[in-house]
């Protein structure tokens, strides 16, 4: 199977949708969750909440241990704090239906995320990035596997695409220069999961449940190696949750924030650390004119 991606590109359709008007209230453009993990391992998910905020989502709140919740206050002001301890308490959250975006993955743990990913793909109506530990635990346990719904979006790097789709491996043995065989595997790793999958690389590929697929790639006038820095997909993972908390389609969320993601390190350029990159945004917006 070898589709044709389209190229993603900041078209003037693209920066309409991402304009805010005059009149909006804040819970109009939506409330996303990030779930964090404990003591001493929130910062990814602070990473990935400051992301959301910044492009553009209405409200943001962490769902934290309460063991973490002093660390978390220290560090947020914008973002706004919840306590999660369970999945019990993740569904007591989810009673208020103002939220309507939930990142799980950067910096969980695989029990945390393993406890509350159930509970946060059974719940109907939110859209939910699965990134990193997240995706670590359903790779362990198939049975989630059927829960993944098309408001879902994935987004593995290589090695977390392996383990999750072990079968495809021959789509991917050819390395991350083989764009062919990396759209393939992406395609079909779609259409299984009825899911949006998100490849992260150089070369990201990007492929939704019905057949469509894109692709950013990093080179040229569009080249930024700066991403290579730790934190880089956690912010990616933020971009996405912001973007579906303000009501963009899965595959559109995907390709918007991987496009500002790119943009947002070329604008900053060498020195950049993750905590750049949603700051850069407000240079990037202006830039493409918002």
């Amino acid at each position: 199977m070898h589709r044709t991606p389209r190229a993603i590109e900041m078209t003037a359709r693209r920066i309409q949708t991402l304009r805010k008007t005059g009149h909006a209230h804040k819970y109009d453009y939506g409330h996303a969750l990030v779930l964090s993990g404990g003591p001493g391992s929130t910062g990814a998910a602070r990473l990935a909440a400051r992301g959301a905020l910044r492009v553009g989502a209405g409200l943001v709140t962490l769902g934290v241990p309460p063991a973490a919740q002093l660390e978390v206050a220290i560090h947020s002001t914008a973002v706004m704090l919840a306590r999660v301890m369970d999945a019990a308490a993740l569904d007591s959250l989810l009673e208020d239906k103002r939220f309507n975006a939930l990142c799980l993955g950067p910096g969980m743990g695989v029990a945390r995320a393993e406890d509350l990913l159930a509970k946060a793909l059974t719940t109907s109506g939110h859209a939910t990035v699965l990134d990193a530990d997240a995706l670590t635990a359903l790779a362990q346990d198939g049975a989630l596997f059927a829960l993944l719904h098309d408001r879902c979006v994935l987004t593995p790097h290589e090695g977390e695409f392996r383990r999750l789709f072990p079968d495809l491996m021959d789509e991917l043995r050819g390395g991350a220069g083989d764009l062919e065989r990396r759209i393939d595997a992406t395609c079909k790793a779609a259409m299984r999961t009825g899911a949006t999958i998100l490849l992260k690389g150089a070369d990201t590929v990007i492929a939704a449940p019905d057949g469509r697929c894109s692709l950013h790639a990093a080179g040229a006038g569009r080249a930024a190696p700066w991403l290579a820095t730790a934190g880089a997909g956690d912010v990616l993972a933020g971009f996405i949750t912001g973007l579906l908390a303000r009501n963009f389609a899965p595959l559109d969320a995907a390709e918007t924030a991987v496009w500002l993601h790119a943009e947002a390190a070329r604008q900053h350029g060498p020195g950049l650390i993750a905590e750049d990159l949603p700051d850069a945004l407000p240079q990037v917006f202006a830039a493409i004119g918002l």
